[in-house]
């Protein structure tokens, strides 16, 4: 996603290109693009100017709606969740239980920090920090 929101604009990019760049096996970068197409974040084009690309600017794509989208709810643990609730198979009472309670603190920073950075912060932050460190290249993996 990194890697597409920093070409946003430019046109679809080849698979190839990508797990080139990103040193991801195009098998694996293919299911990983697949699912983040099917949530809505890609649209794909086939031939020889195709690719993938973002289907919205990456200052409109927070990173926590494109982890919720991969992985499921941020909560560590599903008594914490917002969206996927579960109580926890040895827990007696789910409103006083301290790991809930801890877990939901918890979570709450998490979605604090993923739901207010955007794709496009990131990425000014990624090359903020490739620029003070040219040395060691930095590879986009989100």
């Amino acid at each position: 996603m990194l890697a597409l929101g920093s070409r946003y604009g430019q046109g679809p990019v080849l698979i190839a290109t990508l797990s080139k760049q990103e040193t991801i096996p195009i098998k694996f970068l293919e299911l990983i693009l697949l699912d983040l197409k099917g949530s809505g974040l890609l649209d794909s084009k086939k031939g020889p100017r195709g690719g993938y690309q973002l289907t919205r600017p990456p200052s409109t794509i927070t990173i926590g709606s494109m982890i919720r989208q991969m992985e499921g709810p941020l909560a560590p643990l599903p008594c914490a969740s917002e969206t996927a609730f579960r109580p926890c198979e040895e827990c007696g009472d789910v409103e006083s239980c301290g790991t809930r309670i801890i877990m939901r603190q918890v979570r709450d920073a998490i979605a604090n920090v993923l739901d207010r950075t955007t794709l496009a912060d990131l990425i000014r932050q990624v090359e903020s920090a490739r620029a003070r460190s040219p040395m060691e290249p930095v590879m986009y993996h989100i």
